[in-house]
C-alpha cells in the first residue's frame, strides 16, 4: 500500500464550511485553524496512525484546488512528525474520527519544504485553506487488517466483472488465466526469450476502463513524444499486472492484459483517471529489452 505524503495531496477536499462559523485560533507554532466538529472523548489521532479524510483544498481566492467529494476517493494518509511549524500534519495531529476543521497553511512555507515552484493559481505569501473531515483513524495493525479483508471481498467482485467482460465480447476462447487472476490475449507471440526480473523492457501501451474508455497512452504521451517507455521490470516500479504480463511477453508481442483492480490501482485507484476498485484494460506491446538500468520514463 502506498501512501500519500502531502506534496502529493496537493491536490486533496470536503465541502468547506463557513469561514465564520466558529473562530479563528492561532497555535503556538502558528498555524491558524477552526474546528468545526470535536470530539473530546474520541481518540486522537497519533504519529504514524493511519488516517482517512475527504478535503477541500481552496487557495486565497476561494478557488477550489482539489475536492475528494468528487472525486469519491478519499485520501489515506500515515499520520507524520510535522515537517514545519505551522504544516497541515500539526493540524491534523489535533482530531479524531469524526472530527472537522479547516487549516491555513502558509504556502511559502509549504512549497519551499517541498522543494517545488509555487504553482500560478497559488499566490506567494497567502494561506492555503484545508478543510478536512475524518473519517478513520486507525493503527497500522487495524489498517492491513480491513485492507486484508476488503481486498478478499474485492477480489470477488472482480472475478464476476471480468466474466460478464469476457462474456459480452466473446472473448472465451482467446482469454487465458494465470493463478494471480490476471487474464491476458495473445495478440502476436513475439520471438526469443523473456524478461527476467531486473531487465529493462520497452513497452508501448495503451490503457483502457472496461466501458473504453482510455486514461493513458504512449503513444499520446507528449512527455515521451510518443516514444515507448523503459523501465526495470519485477522490481515494483509499475503495478503487478504489469510486472507479471510483461514478464511472461517476448520480443515484438502483443498482448491484451485484463487486470484485477488488487494487480493494479487497488481500493483507491487514481484520482481523476481511474475510479477506485477498477479492473483494467491494457494493449501492451513488448518493443525490446536488456540488461542495463532504464533510460527513459515510467507511466
Amino acid at each position: 500500500m502506498n501512501f500519500k505524503t502531502i506534496g502529493f495531496a496537493l491536490g486533496i477536499g470536503i465541502l468547506a464550511a463557513s469561514c465564520n462559523q466558529y473562530r479563528t485560533q492561532v497555535t503556538d507554532n502558528g498555524l491558524k485553524y477552526q474546528l468545526h466538529e470535536h470530539d473530546d472523548d474520541a481518540r486522537q489521532a497519533k504519529l504514524g496512525d493511519i488516517m482517512t479524510f475527504h478535503l477541500v483544498l481552496k487557495n486565497s481566492t476561494d478557488s477550489v484546488l482539489r475536492d475528494t467529494y468528487k472525486e469519491n476517493a478519499p485520501v489515506k494518509l500515515v499520520l507524520q512528525q510535522a515537517p514545519f511549524k505551522g504544516s497541515f500534519e500539526e493540524g491534523l495531529a489535533m482530531l479524531a474520527k469524526g472530527d472537522s476543521a479547516t487549516f491555513y497553511v502558509n504556502a511559502d512555507s509549504l512549497f519551499a519544504k517541498m522543494m517545488q515552484p509555487m504553482p500560478p493559481m497559488i499566490k506567494k505569501g497567502t494561506d492555503l485553506g484545508f478543510t478536512v473531515k475524518v473519517l478513520e483513524v486507525q493503527t497500522s495493525e487495524e489498517f492491513q487488517k480491513e485492507q486484508a479483508v476488503q481486498g478478499a471481498k474485492q477480489k470477488g467482485v472482480d472475478e464476476k466483472v471480468i466474466e460478464e467482460y469476457v462474456a459480452k465480447n466473446n472473448m472465451q476462447g482467446k482469454v487465458q488465466k494465470t493463478e494471480s487472476g490476471l487474464r491476458y490475449i495473445v495478440q502476436e507471440e513475439g520471438t526469443g526469450a523473456t524478461p527476467s526480473q531486473g531487465d529493462v523492457v520497452k513497452v508501448h501501451y495503451t490503457g483502457k476502463l472496461l466501458d473504453g474508455t482510455v486514461f493513458d497512452s504512449s503513444r499520446e504521451n507528449p512527455q515521451t513524444n510518443g516514444q515507448p517507455i523503459d523501465f526495470q521490470v519485477g522490481v515494483g516500479m509499475v503495478i503487478p499486472g504489469w510486472e507479471e504480463g510483461i514478464m511472461m511477453m517476448k520480443k515484438g508481442g502483443k498482448r491484451t492484459l485484463i487486470i484485477p483492480s488488487g494487480l493494479a490501482y487497488g481500493q483507491e485507484g487514481s484520482p481523476g483517471a481511474i475510479p477506485p476498485s477498477s479492473v483494467l484494460l491494457f494493449d501492451v506491446e513488448l518493443v525490446d529489452f536488456s540488461k542495463g538500468t532504464p533510460r527513459g520514463n515510467t507511466p
